[in-house]
């Protein structure tokens, strides 16, 4: 056997994650294609192949803990200089992602993982594009916002290809999802 690369992650659902994914290939992404739209629990990370079942059991024993929450997206932010990266920022239920990617890299599982950076909660809508099309990005959606009840994550791997496709879904422990705040409006982009 040999190894594979996986990530975990909370999908944006529809309409927002194909809208997101569609402004990201307009930007100039040429990645956006091929990379659902998401916010990262577990960043890209090689594993023995061997490994991926106990990795299964451990997110869903993950998932069974934790319970749904309401995730809230809106405006935009950047890791520019640092990293060449535009993402809509994730305003609520951040707390609730920066809990499960513990759970999920703890270092009692099969997958303990440090990571390079601080983890931030957030959606890529650009990553190492030019300057132009990044300051776009980052205006373009100013105002974006989307709701929805997260109610579970997935494990994806990435093919040969450079493409994530989904392996298996991992539902939260119940169904009842706490009431959502702010406005209703979903998925809208203003013009500039």
């Amino acid at each position: 056997m040999g190894t594979v690369t996986i990530g975990v992650s909370i999908a944006v659902p529809e309409p927002h994650g194909s809208r997101l994914q569609q402004l990201r290939a307009g930007f100039g992404d040429a990645a956006a294609y091929g990379i659902p739209t998401h916010v990262t629990l577990l960043p890209p990370t090689e594993i023995d192949e061997a490994v991926v079942p106990a990795v299964e059991a451990h997110l869903a024993e993950v998932a069974v803990a934790a319970r749904p929450f309401p995730m809230r997206l809106f405006g935009t932010g950047t890791f520019r200089p640092l990293t060449p990266v535009v993402y809509v920022q994730v305003v609520e239920g951040g707390a609730a992602c920066t809990w499960l990617q513990k759970q999920v890299r703890d270092a009692s599982g099969p997958v303990p993982r440090e990571l390079q950076f601080p983890y931030h909660p957030h959606v890529t809508v650009a990553h190492g594009i030019d300057e132009a099309a990044m300051d776009r990005a980052y205006a373009d959606l100013a105002d974006y916002e989307a709701q929805w009840p997260c109610t579970g994550f997935a494990l994806y791997e990435q093919g040969a290809d450079g493409v994530w496709r989904k392996l298996r879904e991992f539902p939260f422990g119940t169904a009842v999802v706490p009431p959502q705040a702010g406005s209703v409006d979903r998925g809208s982009v203003s013009a500039h």
